[in-house]
C-alpha cells in the first residue's frame, strides 16, 4: 500500500497562522524538559522557534505512541482549545527548544477579532490530521519493515539536512523512539535497522543517522 509523504506541491497554498498572530511569550527549555503533561496541563497554543518538541500519549496499556516530532516553524498544543481532558498527552523537548506561547484565552480572543486566523488554524490541524489518517492506514495495512523505512524517510524530510551524496544526515533517533511511532517493539526496530543498514539503505551512531534516501524509495517501489 502506498503510503509516501504528501506531495503538497499542486495543493491550494494554505493559510499562515502567523500572519495574524502578534508576538508572544517566549519560552526555552532544556533536551528533555516537560512542557506540558505530567500533571501540567497544556494550556497554551506553541511555536517552535528552534529546536524539536517531541508529542507522545500513552496508551491505555500503558505503552507510550509518538504522535509526531515537531520542529522550527511548527504549531503544537491545540488540545488546549478543545476544552477536553489531555492528561494522557505529553509534550518534551527533543533538543534544546525555544517556543513562542499564547494562552488558550488569548487566542479565543484573538480569533474573534482576526477570524481569519481560525481558517487558517483548521487548515494546519486539517493538514496535521490528514497526515494522521495516512499513518493510521500504515499502520493497518503496511509491515513493519515498510512502516520503519517511511518514517525514517519522512524524518529525513522534516529534520534532515541533504548532503552532496544525495544522502540525508539528521540527529540519532533512538529505536525506543522509532518503536513509539512504528507501533512495534524497540527489539523489532533493532532488528529490521539492522536489515536497512546491511543493506545500505541507512548508518547510524550516537551521533547521527545517515540515510540514503532515494535508493530507499526505490526499494519501497520494488517491494510494492
Amino acid at each position: 500500500m502506498a503510503t509516501g509523504p504528501v506531495n503538497l506541491a499542486s495543493q491550494k497554498t494554505l493559510e499562515d497562522p502567523l500572519a495574524y498572530l502578534p508576538c508572544s511569550t517566549i519560552q526555552q527549555f532544556k533536551r528533555g524538559a516537560v512542557i506540558y503533561g505530567h500533571g501540567r496541563p497544556c494550556d497554551s497554543l506553541y511555536l517552535v522557534l528552534a529546536g524539536a518538541v517531541k508529542i507522545t500519549r500513552v496508551a491505555d496499556h500503558g505503552r507510550q505512541v509518538l504522535l509526531d516530532l515537531y520542529r522550527t516553524d511548527e504549531f503544537f498544543g491545540e488540545i488546549s482549545l478543545m476544552n477536553l481532558s489531555n492528561e494522557a498527552e505529553q509534550a518534551i523537548s527533543h533538543q534544546k527548544t525555544t517556543l513562542m506561547a499564547w494562552p488558550t484565552a488569548a487566542i479565543e480572543d484573538l480569533i474573534v477579532k482576526r477570524p481569519r486566523l481560525a481558517v487558517a488554524l483548521l487548515q494546519a490541524f486539517g493538514q496535521r490530521l490528514h497526515g494522521l489518517t495516512r499513518r493510521m492506514e500504515s499502520l493497518f495495512f503496511d509491515p513493519i519493515d515498510r512502516r520503519l523505512a517511511l518514517s525514517l524517510i519522512r524524518f529525513s524530510e522534516r529534520l534532515g539536512t541533504a548532503q552532496p551524496d544525495g544522502s540525508v544526515v539528521m540527529e540519532p533517533l533512538t529505536h525506543e523512539l522509532l518503536a513509539q511511532y512504528v507501533g512495534t517493539s524497540r527489539e523489532v526496530v533493532n532488528c529490521h535497522m539492522t536489515n536497512l543498514r546491511r543493506l545500505g539503505y541507512v548508518t547510524y551512531s550516537r551521533k547521527a543517522i545517515v540515510l540514503y534516501r532515494d535508493a530507499l524509495i526505490a526499494w519501497l517501489k520494488q517491494v510494492d
